[in-house]
């Protein structure tokens, strides 16, 4: 793999044009094509093989034309103090409000608070249910002004007016701290390669890949029903890993020049050897990323996938446009540690020889003495010598970190965990207030008779089972379909949507379904947005231990490739594990018991979004073995030249650690960029990673892993003969670029070996 990227490189940066054309063309297209696709439509929410989805899907087969995945809004009235929403006055400019909202275009139906017995006991608050033909994100914005224009006049009129449901759901905006993350990895870059053109080149490569990666996430957007979420999680991954591998690249290739090699063949190089890194690296985030399907829910399967394409579109830019980019910049990318001196006094485009950049080489140092420690060789030095304790102090802080998750909790976000500042959270406790917390998440109870040889007896059986629960408020008479086969009854439980208390209520209703179906034929399912949250966290959890499998597993046979080992990658492995454990027990910590809330942003603490431990899991397993090859690949070049093991990890953190603590503090400034957004889902993403990258980059890769190296020895790159013969040489250490270096080729013959 080594010699085709070193020739990928070369070809690249000697048809820069050509390359920089092609990579041009692209983001034209995708732009392009993004601007002329239509808007985005419904992203449906199916969940195959839940109760809650096979219940939807009756009702739509049952109840044509209700409309049943139509929007809502639920305008809640509440009357001043003193009032009463029955008073004459207050009653009058609800029924306004009411026939104003019914005169909608898109609007199904809506109902009067008086008719539907939605006013409150004590008569101070009442709201009007209204329901669209269409879904939220498809609802058009003169329906949504109306919607609100509603509300305002009823404010007017001297009542308290909020609205609540998806009708006014916005797209999710990331805030102005996603700037200030790009903001802080340039100024990372800049300190780390002490240069504005070398330090330009990772962020030019990486927005040129996140655009064309989210273009062609909104030009599809349509027709393949991607959310808003999806590109806003293909921005975060795609800017961070993008950031990353050019990053690597860039700096082997100053290396590489450091070394005394011609610009052309330094290029060649980085991408023959750090671009295997990259390419490996790449593939451990693309398998996390579509092993989501596993869990089989469509919305995090496009989530995964259109997120692995960002990577993989970051991959391909760092082994191409970069060393384009690095030819077009010439000169203006010194050779690692030159700052104008005589290494910074390059030959002008190799003319002068590799013999002369050795000589001024050389004379450098005869002048200056040895080159000084880096804080990358006195650590692993450190390290090598205390790998036990540094080893124990690890496990136990992360430990420490990871205890937190022990209380962790799952659900997904209502009204509930809005913002106080919304009118959707100001909705929903005004509703809690006047009818109980379990009146924001009602559940729908769908009776299908059809077996049954008498329904109607079936439905009222259904009803009264339900009364006689526990942690029932109320329950609506059954409503049946034409055909009268079928029926909807509606249950208030007296606990708010995200409870236990509630989720045990959905359980106890299809446990009496058992029976019911055993007594009559009919069958009793359980939906509604709350029952579905429920049977998203379960089918999540069911899916966690299988998805580690899957993706652990393929990771670990390719990282044995890579590293022609068997207890690197295992140690990689149990690494991660630790790190993500530590990242979860932070989450829960903050968003769930409030831990420094205020300074993140969190305005209402609950249950960690359901999703949030396999998503965890799937992305920082990528980005974790990221650093583990970029780092070990070193150590192991340097084993596989000869060096013993404690000096081979030492050498691997005089070339890698910089570069790697600077990947990390880049990634974890663009995630931790994304804490600023409106959305409760992108805010918790954005921290879980960042801290993710954190534990793993800082305790995991910079700590555990030298002092488990240092302890195992030479033990650490055994791996079985058999095995060794089996497992194809994909070459990340560059060995063969060395072997022709080695026989004395100069740079006629690398350019020969460019050809064969």
């Amino acid at each position: 793999m080594a010699t085709f990227l070193y020739k990928l490189g070369r070809l690249a940066f000697r048809r820069r044009h050509f390359v920089a054309l092609i990579w041009v063309a692209l983001l034209t297209l995708a732009g392009v094509g993004a601007a002329s696709a239509p808007p985005a439509g419904t992203t449906s929410f199916s969940i195959p093989g839940t109760e809650a989805q096979k219940a939807f899907d009756l009702l739509e087969q049952r109840f044509p034309g209700q409309s049943a995945d139509g929007a809502t809004a639920r305008v809640v009235f509440k009357a001043p103090s003193g009032e009463k929403m029955t008073d004459a006055g207050n009653k009058a400019t609800v029924e306004k409000t009411v026939d104003e909202l019914a005169d909608g275009s898109e609007v199904a139906s809506v109902a009067d608070p008086y008719t539907g017995k939605a006013v409150s006991k004590d008569g101070t608050i009442a709201y009007a249910s209204v329901r669209y033909d269409v879904s939220g994100m498809e609802l058009e914005e003169s329906t949504k002004h109306a919607l609100e224009d509603a509300a305002e006049q009823a404010r007017d009129a001297g009542l308290t007016v909020e609205v609540g449901g998806d009708a006014l759901q916005a797209v999710p905006e990331t805030g102005a701290t996603e700037i200030i993350g790009i903001a802080v990895a340039a100024v990372v870059l800049v300190i780390t390669f002490g240069s504005l053109v070398a330090a330009g080149l990772p962020l030019l490569t990486a927005l040129i890949g996140v655009g064309i990666g989210v273009s062609s996430i909104t030009a599809l957007a349509s027709a393949l029903e991607l959310g808003s979420t999806t590109s806003i999680l293909a921005m975060m991954i795609g800017l961070a890993v993008g950031i990353d591998y050019a990053l690597f690249i860039v700096s082997r290739y100053r290396a590489e020049l450091a070394e005394g090699r011609e610009r052309e063949d330094a290029a060649g190089r980085a991408v023959g050897t750090a671009g295997s890194a990259v390419v490996f690296a790449g593939l451990t985030v693309v398998i996390a990323l579509v092993g989501l399907a596993v869990v089989n829910i469509p919305m995090l399967t496009k989530m995964g996938i259109a997120a692995a394409g960002t990577v993989a579109i970051a991959v391909l830019i760092a082994l191409t446009l970069i060393p384009a980019l690095l030819g077009y910049a010439g000169r203006r990318v010194k050779p690692a540690g030159a700052k104008g001196g005589l290494l910074g006094r390059r030959r002008r485009d190799g003319k002068d020889g590799a013999e002369k950049a050795g000589a001024e080489k050389a004379g450098a140092e005869k002048e200056t003495g040895p080159a000084k420690a880096n804080l990358g060789t006195r650590w692993a030095s450190f390290v090598v010598r205390r790998p036990l304790a540094v080893l124990l102090l690890g496990v136990i802080g992360l430990g420490a970190a990871a205890i937190p998750a022990s209380d962790l909790e799952l659900g997904l976000p209502d009204d509930g965990s809005q913002p106080t500042s919304t009118t959707q959270r100001r909705a929903y406790d005004l509703l809690s207030e006047g009818f109980g917390p379990g009146f924001n998440g009602p559940l729908l109870v769908v009776v299908d008779a059809k077996g049954s040889d008498a329904p109607k007896d079936a439905f009222t059986q259904v009803s009264d089972e339900i009364k006689g629960l526990d942690g029932v408020v109320a329950v609506t008479p059954p409503a049946p379909n034409k055909g009268g086969d079928t029926a909807t009854i509606s249950v208030i439980p007296d606990s708010k949507p995200s409870s236990v208390q509630t989720e045990d209520l959905v359980h106890a209703i299809r446990d009496a379904g058992g029976d019911i179906k055993a007594d009559t034929g009919a069958e009793t399912l359980v939906t509604g947005s709350t029952a579905m949250n429920i049977d998203v966290s379960e089918k999540l959890n069911d899916a966690l231990l299988p998805y580690l499998v899957l993706v652990v597993g393929l990771a670990f046979l390719l990282l044995i490739v890579v590293f022609r080992s068997i207890l690197v990658p295992l140690k990689a492995a149990l690494g991660f594990l630790l790190s993500v454990m530590a990242a979860l027990g932070a989450v829960v910590a903050v968003f769930q018991w409030g831990w420094l809330s205020g300074l993140m942003g969190v305005e209402e603490t609950g249950p960690v979004m359901s999703m949030m431990p396999i998503f965890m899991v799937g992305v920082v397993f990528g980005l974790a073995m990221d650093y583990e090859v970029f780092l070990v690949t070193r150590m192991r070049e340097a084993y596989v030249h000869g060096e013993k093991p404690g000096q081979a990890v030492v050498t691997g953190f005089k070339h890698g650690a910089r570069v790697v603590t600077a990947a990390a503090v880049i990634m974890m400034a663009v995630f931790a960029g994304f804490i600023g957004s409106n959305e409760a889902m992108v805010k918790m993403i954005g921290f879980g990673l960042a801290i993710a990258v954190l534990f793993d980059a800082f305790v995991v890769r910079m700590a555990i892993v030298p002092a488990v190296l240092a302890l195992l020895g030479k033990k650490a790159w055994w791996l079985p003969k058999w095995l060794d013969r089996a497992l194809p040489n994909v070459d990340v250490e560059g060995e063969g670029l060395r072997t022709a270096d080695e026989r004395g080729s100069g740079p006629d013959e690398d350019r020969e070996l460019v050809r064969t």
